[in-house]
């Protein structure tokens, strides 16, 4: 299966218009279309767990937490942990090429951090 992305409420939304200016056939739903703003942690999971979908988030202090928590009793199509101390171009190599290289299925309750 082909990854599909969703982006958490802080994700910089500079890297979701910047990865579909690249490569307009990447399914990258932005945070306001899945309604995700003010939403806590675990119920973001469950939504992108529900549309298959791998979470991209800066979230770095609480995420792999309520990560951890979540795969106990449900399945993660995974999340990417962006630093924001990497340019917004190197963000968007890593994720295009991830969606190039990998499928959905090796992403499955699996959590990484970029840079790779």
């Amino acid at each position: 299966m082909i990854i599909r992305y969703q982006a958490d409420a802080d994700l910089n939304q500079a890297i979701v218009t910047g990865v579909l200016r690249r490569e307009a056939t990447v399914d990258f739903q932005t945070a306001f279309a899945a309604g995700l703003e003010g939403v806590k942690d675990l119920e973001v999971l469950a939504i992108a767990a529900k549309q298959g979908r791998i979470l991209v988030t800066h979230d770095r202090k609480t995420m792999p937490s309520e990560f951890a928590e979540f795969i106990i009793n449900h399945q993660s199509s995974g999340v990417i942990i962006v630093s924001r101390k990497i340019p917004i171009e190197i963000v968007i190599e890593e994720l295009l090429l991830i969606w190039s290289v990998s499928s959905a299925e090796e992403w499955v309750d699996r959590i990484a951090k970029l840079p790779l």
